[in-house]
């Protein structure tokens, strides 16, 4: 199969043919029709997190089941599907206490052991898997708990989307959160996250919902999806802006960006008893700084890790407020590309045109 393979860090990805594996007891053969682009992978691309060369990244994937382990009895052939890397185990004590994101045990027992054959191969030689999943690639081989199976009607395109960024910014609001109705809400970082954010402080019920960016587009893109303010950092200090526009601060603010200044600047916007809640990846060694009196004041900062998810639960859910209306996936995607266009596709998002690209792949 055609793959994207990343060979060295930092580089730009390469358009190969892997091998992949046949179904073993629990694993799922899944044709992909659909992938995201995520600023998650770049961070791996670039450095900023570890990663082992030569791996297949991708992780926001839909696709079709192709073929099923011995022991596999959730899905079979010709279901639709969802990955998510929040692949659980269900049974250690962050599974049983119903946080199936913080799994630990995934990175033991979901993959194949040593004395296995490698799920992705490369003339011989294992190609690593990214996060359980590896989705830019024309197949994945995962573990079936690492899936789940969605609606047919659902459009791969905007599915895929579910599978990370939309999972993400709607739970930080729902799960991570917990948004009550009437409350206020200012997301900084209007990509597909910080957008999935804001759609879910409305859904919510949140009263006001101020969007933070840099970026004209972004900011009218998030008032389409339910910002009723919004502020451009680079005209005004968003904090004081923040501050002003709520009286004193908000309930909560989502940080989508993954930088110390914008993680810093969502706790410095809170009222006394608000929550500041990091969504984005911080890169790794880098350390946040808040003003100790502050705590006095009971405001919390805290991370959200893919939305503090439920996958299973949440992703069908959220697949039923895009077909009733209510969940705008459409607008988030900015393009769709081929495989052979993803690094175009990585430099578009850093140049911030786009609120998402999407890998459509041929349905054969």
């Amino acid at each position: 199969m055609r793959a994207a393979v990343l060979n060295s860090v930092p580089g730009l990805l390469e358009i190969e043919d892997v091998e992949i594996g046949e179904p073993g007891p629990r694993e799922v053969l899944i044709r992909t029709a659909a992938a995201g682009i995520c600023h998650s992978d770049l961070h791996f691309m670039e450095g900023k997190y570890p990663s082992t060369c030569p791996s297949i990244l991708g992780h926001e994937s839909a696709g079709v089941v192709e073929a099923v382990g011995s022991m596999v009895h959730y899905v079979q052939p010709g279901d639709h599907v969802i990955t998510c890397l929040s692949a659980f185990c269900g049974h250690c004590s962050q599974c049983t206490d119903g946080h199936l994101a913080l799994c630990e045990n995934k990175d033991t027992e979901l993959v194949r052991g040593p004395g296995e054959p490698p799920r992705l191969s490369r003339n011989g030689e294992t190609v690593n898997q990214f996060l359980h999943l590896s989705s830019f690639a024309e197949k994945m081989l995962v573990h079936e708990q690492a899936l789940v199976k969605i609606d047919k009607d659902m459009p791969f395109d905007k599915a895929a989307l579910i599978g990370c960024g939309v999972t993400t910014g709607l739970g930080a609001v729902f799960r991570t959160a917990k948004v009550a109705p009437g409350e206020s809400v200012a997301v900084i970082g209007c990509g597909g996250i910080g957008l999935s954010a804001i759609q879910g402080a409305r859904i919510a019920g949140a009263n006001k919902i101020i969007a933070v960016d840099m970026a004209p587009a972004k900011l009218e893109l998030a008032q389409e999806m339910g910002a009723t303010h919004v502020v451009n950092a680079a005209d005004v200090d968003a904090v004081a802006t923040v501050q002003k526009l709520t009286g004193g601060g908000v309930h909560h603010a989502f940080e989508a960006v993954g930088l110390k200044q914008t993680a810093e600047q969502s706790f410095q916007m809170l009222r006394k008893g608000g929550q500041a809640t990091v969504i984005g990846m911080i890169p790794v060694g880098t350390k946040i700084e808040i003003h100790g009196v502050e705590l006095l004041y009971e405001k919390t900062l805290t991370g959200s890790n893919m939305g503090s998810n439920q996958f299973r639960t949440d992703m069908p859910r959220y697949i039923e407020m895009y077909l009733a209306g209510r969940l705008k996936l459409d607008e988030m995607v900015s393009k769709t590309i081929t495989l052979d266009e993803i690094n175009e596709g990585f430099e578009d998002m850093k140049q911030g045109k786009v609120a998402r690209s999407v890998i459509v792949f041929p349905a054969d």
